[in-house]
């Protein structure tokens, strides 16, 4: 058994919600450079460009990427084998994010009730926090500052097995076209599949947090995520909803098993600022 202080949790969180919202990950900006290369429209190259130069600023500056510091979303992988000490376990996360965004000069953004006072809780807190046991005695914790106008664009869908897989594609090129340029693009597109309603935007979650240049591990999964790519693409929608075939940098699909009379098919979107930063404890 290994011991894990929850002070070193929150002292994790915190400084992975500074980094998440100032550092664009590595493969999100290397995919905006190449696709200023790629690119035909005159006007979507000089938005690629804007990314680019908006995210070496954040970057040197220690600046958010983006005025929208998002919610909080917390994916953790607690290994069986550990211990957490010190104090509860989602108390040191939420305190890990208060921390991050009032000491980073963060947007507060959270509010403590959705739909009578709506009053800010001032320090973005609770985090929305999704937690796997796993085997092992490590701790790994994914934060994703999750922002409203990528988050309001996501899409439900209860298909049945009859729908099949050009129901599923349907699903995903109607969200994107009905999100159009609301959600900044270019966007990552987080496809869940399967399961049932809340396991299926689950999925869409953790696929729309997953890396770049992640694959899906299934290889039927993998090259849909890439013809899925082809497809959104081909709607001309292009950087800022300006015109131009990079609408999206990856389509990513995660799937579950599910009841043989349903097809769930839920998606979820990140704008250009597609954060995310990891540590493991």
């Amino acid at each position: 058994m290994r011991e894990i202080t929850s002070k070193a949790i929150t002292k994790a969180v915190a400084e992975l919600a500074i980094k998440a919202n100032c550092i664009l990950p590595d493969d999100v900006y290397g995919s905006f450079k190449k696709a200023l290369d790629t690119e035909p429209s005159p006007v979507g190259r000089d938005v690629l460009g804007q990314l680019v130069e908006n995210a070496d600023i954040a970057h040197k500056e220690t600046m958010p990427i983006c005025q929208d510091t998002g919610l909080a979303v917390v994916f953790v992988e607690l290994g069986q084998e550990v211990h957490i000490s010190g104090g509860a376990f989602e108390a040191a996360i939420h305190e890990g994010v208060r921390r991050g965004y009032v000491d980073g000069y963060l947007r507060k953004s959270a509010v403590a009730e959705p739909l009578f006072e709506r009053k800010n809780t001032k320090d973005n807190t609770p985090a929305i926090i999704h937690i796997r046991i796993v085997p092992g005695d490590a701790l790994r914790l994914r934060l994703a500052p999750k922002g409203a106008g990528s988050e309001n664009k996501g899409v439900l869908k209860m298909l049945v097995p009859a729908d099949g897989i050009e129901g599923m594609k349907k699903v995903v090129i109607e969200a994107v076209k009905a999100a159009g340029p609301n959600s900044c693009p270019p966007m990552v597109v987080g496809v869940g599949i399967g399961g049932n309603m809340e396991i299926a935007c689950l999925c869409a979650k953790r696929a729309c947090a997953r890396d770049i240049k992640s694959k899906n591990s299934d290889p039927r999964y993998a090259a849909l995520e890439e013809e899925l790519l082809g497809l959104v693409n081909k709607t001309g929608i292009g950087p800022a909803g300006l015109g131009g075939k990079t609408t999206a940098i990856k389509v990513n699909v995660e799937w579950y098993p599910t009841h043989i009379a349903c097809l769930p098919v839920a998606v979820n979107i990140n704008c250009n600022a597609a954060r995310h930063a990891e540590v493991i404890l």
